[in-house]
């Protein structure tokens, strides 16, 4: 791009520029690609998608839903019942073997040891529960 800032012989003649005008040429680009834009197919845009006819099927069997909570002293409940590390494990082994898998809702205390709950959710991976939960709740009545 240049500027013209003024004339540089001496006579009063307006000197001739030589620069080319682009806007008219921005313009009819801009034109034409909003045209463009226009006149593309609308069925280029769209997805097709095979979508199931007819009523859902209906899921007879509801999974049974397991609940095990930890208390501010971080003393784990299985549903409702207080039970040790091995009577634990020992139940949780032998959810892992029911078909289908029952839903696992842990709920610990804000209170308790975290190391406690970590332990309770690692061990249900490691015994291969698959369908587990973690609920946030700051009380819960035992």
């Amino acid at each position: 791009m240049s500027m013209h800032v003024g004339n540089s012989s001496g006579s009063g003649e307006p000197e001739v520029m030589m620069d080319i005008n682009t806007t008219p040429l921005i313009d009819v680009m801009l034109v034409l690609l909003v045209m463009l834009i226009i006149t593309i197919p609308i069925q280029l845009h769209s997805v097709t998608l095979e979508m199931p006819v007819g009523a859902p099927p209906a899921n007879a069997i509801k999974p049974e839903k397991v609940q095990i909570d930890i208390d501010e002293k971080s003393t784990v409940y299985w549903q409702g019942l207080p039970v040790s590390a091995a009577e634990l494990d020992e139940k949780m082994s032998s959810l892992a073997r029911l078909n289908p898998q029952p839903e696992v809702h842990i709920r610990p205390n804000k209170t308790s040891q975290y190391a406690v709950f970590a332990n309770v959710l690692s061990s249900s991976r490691r015994i291969g529960l698959n369908k587990i939960a973690v609920i946030g709740a700051e009380q819960f009545v035992k």
